[in-house]
């Protein structure tokens, strides 16, 4: 049986199963009769389609509607060894943090929860960056921030991978978390070292900008001195 047939034979099964017959009705008719068993792909079936997606959500339709499901395993998230660049205590005060502005205590930071940590940090954000905001970090796209999404926030600043104006860069400047540590570079760790390269930069601009306009004030000298020269020279051969 191809995996196509079975599909609408399950399909069929279930939409007939969800679907109360009305009181009095010719499917009342046959209530002392024993329901037919919902359709179970065989095991060769199986073996044979085990590549069918449909099929298998299908199947767990099924097994949902009769309570025989068996509920999926959940990955457990550990910060301490995820986020092995951050110590304990710095992972502690993301935590503190990320559940101060979870005021719905539902273990995510919303749009409206986000709005209202940006104001309190003094970055406020248009509703359009609070969504660029999540969507940056969002890995299950469900609109809002999970307690790992928040911290591939303070990953992603000490890697160097935020924008310097994006929200996020704001947001990691701003939350006063200190996650340097010897020998990794931690988000303050990465601010002062941005601050310094551009002041390095700067100033570096600044003196090739001194040497070029030094050079132009030499050329012109030596331009002029030779045109004296050669006016000089043509006074005298006169």
């Amino acid at each position: 049986m191809s995996s196509e047939e079975l599909a609408r034979k399950l399909q069929r099964r279930l939409d007939g199963e969800q679907r109360d017959p009305k009181p009095g009705s010719p499917a009342q008719t046959g209530a002392d009769e024993e329901p037919p068993q919902p359709v179970r792909p065989s095991s060769a079936a199986v073996n044979g389609d085990a590549s069918s997606e449909l099929t298998e959500k299908l199947s767990r339709r099924l097994d949902i509607h009769d309570g025989t499901a068996k509920p999926k395993q959940m990955k457990v998230f550990n910060p301490y060894t995820e986020f092995k660049e951050f110590s304990r205590k710095q992972i502690k005060d993301m935590e503190k943090m990320f559940k101060r502005f979870d005021s719905g205590k539902d273990g995510f930071i919303d749009l409206m929860e986000l709005k209202l940590m940006m104001e309190k940090l003094g970055a406020p954000q248009t509703h359009l960056g609070l969504k660029n905001m999540i969507k940056e970090v969002d890995e299950d796209y469900d609109g809002k921030l999970s307690y790992r999404e928040f911290l591939l926030i303070f990953r992603r600043a000490a890697a160097g991978e935020l924008q310097e104006e994006s929200g996020l860069m704001a947001l990691a400047r701003l939350s006063e978390i200190d996650v340097s540590t010897e020998g990794v570079l931690g988000a303050r760790d990465f601010f002062e070292a941005k601050v310094q390269a551009l002041s390095v930069r700067s100033k570096f601009e600044a003196e090739i900008r001194e040497e070029q306009e030094e050079k132009k004030r030499m050329e012109l000298e030596r331009q002029q001195r030779r045109a004296a020269f050669k006016e000089l020279q043509s006074t005298f051969c006169s």
